[in-house]
């Protein structure tokens, strides 16, 4: 069997923070179940806003001359994504935002995933669910499946989320995606 080739997105701008933490326990046990994993934190890439001038449109290659064309490569090869995010004020993060409307020109040629999400705040899930919600819009109208949600519940300072049953719940949807929901 073929291992199945996983991209794990943190948008947190915070380094080592909750919703990288839980990225790392869904990317080791992926792996540890056979998957190929790439983890990739958007803070660490230059990904200016879309300026929707559509010049994507027919080559789709973005013209601005940033880091989003090999991120968009490598999420168009993978079978599974998982995107983490930290919520603010109900929604994902900016950074997040930035980069799904910099999904523009390949946005037909990315469905057919698996998605998974992870969320972090300092709400419980109610106060997370829009969050959610709006992602899993944007996953089921490229065409992928949400299979998995992993809620990262009531923290916000950086290492809170550990001794939650997020790591836990992370660690099984990351073995899950390895074998296929």
């Amino acid at each position: 069997m073929t291992a199945r080739n996983v991209v794990v997105l943190s948008s947190s701008p915070r380094k080592d923070g909750n919703s990288d933490m839980l990225c790392h326990e869904f990317a080791a046990a992926a792996r540890e179940a056979g998957a190929a994993v790439d983890e990739v934190a958007l803070r660490d890439l230059k990904i200016a806003p879309c300026r929707a001038c559509y010049g994507c449109w027919n080559s789709q290659r973005c013209v601005l001359g940033d880091d989003v064309a090999p991120l968009l490569e490598k999420i168009a090869a993978a079978d599974v994504l998982c995107v983490a995010t930290p919520v603010y004020f109900g929604l994902p993060c900016g950074q997040l935002k930035v980069m799904i409307d910099r999904l523009l020109p390949l946005w037909q040629g990315l469905g057919g995933k698996d998605v998974y999400l992870i969320l972090t705040g300092h709400d419980g899930r109610a106060g997370l669910a829009h969050a959610a919600d709006d992602l899993r819009l944007v996953f089921e109208n490229l065409g992928d499946a949400v299979c998995g949600i992993v809620w990262g519940e009531h923290v916000w300072q950086k290492g809170e989320v550990v001794g939650t049953a997020a790591v836990a719940d992370a660690r099984q949807l990351g073995t899950r995606a390895a074998h296929g929901a």
